[in-house]
């Protein structure tokens, strides 16, 4: 999907982060099921634990480093922009949780791109009803890529 657009931000020097290409793939697989959501438009930030930390700390009220942190823009009043909003990823809590559950780095970027993504378009998992939804849409999205159920026991 060319009209996509992803500021790519990298806090951190690792040379396995995801490339923009791979990003804007796994975003516009995504974006590919919502296609009457003009909203194209998002950064992705990849940050250390210190960082991902403090912001989980600060906007979730929880003092760990997470996998991916999803901040949607909210339009101001009368304004229509084409903003999703910002993922915020932490590469060594991504990379361990890869080495733990066997999976390729590549394969859990994808998962955690594509469920950051979906938090920014208003899925959620706080309830047993809203999780199996949003992690169908994830199953779905990453068979098609030839990634594994992540949920699979």
């Amino acid at each position: 999907m060319s009209d996509i657009v992803i500021d790519r931000q990298a806090a951190i020097d690792d040379q396995h982060l995801p490339s923009q290409a791979q990003l804007t793939q796994w975003v516009g697989d995504v974006l590919a099921g919502h296609p009457d959501d003009p909203r194209r438009e998002l950064t992705i930030r990849f940050v250390d634990a210190d960082e991902s930390q403090t912001l989980n700390r600060d906007y979730r009220g929880k003092d760990k480093p997470t996998n991916v942190l999803s901040f949607p823009f909210e339009n101001p009043p009368g304004m229509t922009l084409p903003l999703l909003g910002d993922l915020v990823i932490c590469h060594a809590v991504v990379a361990r949780e890869a080495e733990e559950q066997h999976k390729t780095l590549a394969h859990h970027y994808a998962h955690m791109v594509i469920h950051g993504t979906l938090h920014l378009l208003g899925y959620d998992h706080m309830d047993d009803d809203e999780a199996e939804a949003m992690e169908q849409c994830e199953r779905v999205l990453l068979a098609a890529l030839g990634i594994a159920d992540p949920y699979a026991t």
